[in-house]
């Protein structure tokens, strides 16, 4: 982590094209201002952490509805066999 030092109206520059300014700072608060491009997404972290934890949780939903879906019980195999085979007959 990079530590700087900053007095009010001083700014940082990050990757060329995002600014961080002091805007102002009362007690234990600093108002920072951002200066960035349009396409640039910026999140507080405890919003950005909540956002991961959601898309984590519905990858494994998403994983454990696929794995369930590949592990049919034997007798619904047979079904699946033997409806497959008479849509190739119909076909015929």
């Amino acid at each position: 982590m990079l530590y700087l030092t900053r007095k009010v109206g001083d700014s940082v520059v990050i990757d060329d094209n995002i600014e961080v300014t002091v805007v102002e700072v009362r007690g234990k608060t600093v108002k920072l201002g951002f200066t960035f491009p349009e396409d640039v997404q910026v999140l507080r972290r405890e919003l950005y952490d909540r956002i991961q934890d959601e898309n984590r949780s519905a990858a494994v939903s998403e994983d454990l509805i696929r794995h369930l879906g590949q592990s049919s019980s034997p007798a619904s195999k047979t079904a699946e066999k033997e409806a497959d085979a008479g849509n190739k007959a119909d076909d015929s």
